[in-house]
């Protein structure tokens, strides 16, 4: 059975990415631990307002785990100390009656702070933009059936597009590598006959916007893996290491 508890929230506040931004301490009285972290924080937010201060910013949309905005660091951990949710899914009974909740945006260069909790991820949709994309002649569309793909393929094509493009995984790997986004991305369309028209070129060309935007290197200590909220595997990054070999050898 849920109960109340009372909490302390140590929270980041940043007005910019060129200003030095400092942790600020609130306490917040009688939450409910069947709320979710979100309502926690509007009702600190509330609480500012209410005693004329400037509310905490902070990414949302969907609430229901799908749009990937809700990008917090908790207590040192991607989306908070559950696995395989976002944010907006951890729960309030996560945490104990007098915690101190630390509450951090993401740690990434290529994730500059717009301000407090809020980063600009747009670096993820220049990637997308880059080469993650299938090119058709328009027409008449296709039966869905007309293209056999074997089961196994499909759902591992379906496991890698779930990406949300969260950031998390960028901001948990030690060098903020994006390659567990890049890969999943790409293997959704290398796994599937419509993506591999344009496999070589697409693989290289989001590697190297990946690079040009400052994310670092894989170096397989497997963060990425532990805090997707999506359970991406890291054998996408196997599979993106094939994909870009194999378009370099074409060259």
């Amino acid at each position: 059975m849920d109960k109340n508890i009372n909490i302390k929230v140590k929270v980041w506040r940043q007005r910019s990415a060129k200003e030095k931004g400092f942790f600020e301490t609130h306490e917040l009285q009688n939450i409910s631990q069947g709320s979710s972290f979100l309502e926690m924080m509007d009702i600190l937010n509330e609480q500012i307002i209410r005693s004329g201060g400037v509310p905490v910013a902070f990414d949302h949309d969907c609430r229901e785990g799908i749009c990937g905005m809700c990008s917090l660091y908790i207590d040192g951990v991607a989306h908070g100390p559950d696995t395989a949710i976002t944010t907006c899914q951890l729960h309030m009974r996560k945490f104990n009656d007098g915690d101190t909740i630390t509450v951090e945006p993401w740690r990434s260069a290529g994730f500059p702070v717009i301000r407090d909790l809020m980063v600009d991820r747009t670096a993820y949709d220049k990637i997308i933009q880059a080469g993650g994309f299938v090119s058709v002649n328009t027409g008449g569309v296709p039966d869905a059936n007309a293209i056999p793909i074997p089961k196994h393929d499909a759902d591992l094509a379906m496991d890698a597009a779930a990406c949300i493009g969260c950031g998390a995984c960028a901001a948990a790997c030690k060098n903020g590598s994006a390659m567990l986004f890049v890969a999943a991305k790409v293997s959704q369309l290398a796994l599937l006959p419509q993506g591999r028209v344009e496999a070589a070129r697409r693989a290289k060309a989001m590697v190297s916007k990946m690079d040009e935007l400052g994310f670092g290197n894989c170096t397989n200590t497997r963060a990425c893996e532990v805090s997707c909220p999506k359970s991406i595997s890291v054998s996408n990054i196997a599979r993106l290491n094939r994909e870009f070999i194999k378009a370099k050898f074409k060259d």
